[in-house]
């Protein structure tokens, strides 16, 4: 078996090809998860300072996506969203928001993984958790 080669530079390279100002970023990936973190646009809060749950739902996708690059070791942009489950658990309220997804399994066709989320430094009060699976395209 090949050793593990993905870096968190290689995917926010990938990703940035397409999406020169996107505020995330790839900080950990692996066979078995990935950590993305977004700056939070602080003119888009909503009142009372929240971060909208559409900016919590689509780091959520996007720590899966990562995570599917990590699980079969290569950047696949045409890899897919199929499922995404979010569960919102307290107001979030921050500067930064990070994502952890870690993988539950990975086959030839997809990949499920559940994503925990949460503000700034404050790994412990998580303010949401959601689940999903990526699909891979098939071979030519």
């Amino acid at each position: 078996m090949a050793p593990f080669s993905l870096t968190p530079q290689a995917i926010d390279d990938a990703v940035r090809q397409p999406w020169t100002d996107g505020p995330n970023r790839c900080l950990e990936v692996s066979p078995t998860h990935a950590v993305a973190v977004q700056a939070i646009d602080q003119q888009s809060l909503r009142p009372g300072d929240l971060v909208p749950g559409p900016t919590l739902f689509g780091l959520a996708d996007l720590a899966l996506w990562y995570l599917t690059f990590g699980a079969i070791d290569r950047i696949e942009p045409m890899a897919l969203t199929s499922d995404l489950s979010i569960h919102f658990l307290r107001p979030a309220r921050g500067r930064n928001a990070y994502a952890r997804a870690d993988l539950d399994k990975a086959g030839r066709t997809m990949v499920v993984g559940t994503v925990k989320i949460w503000m700034d430094e404050q790994r412990d009060r998580l303010v949401a958790t959601a689940q999903g699976t990526y699909v891979l395209p098939r071979s030519s």
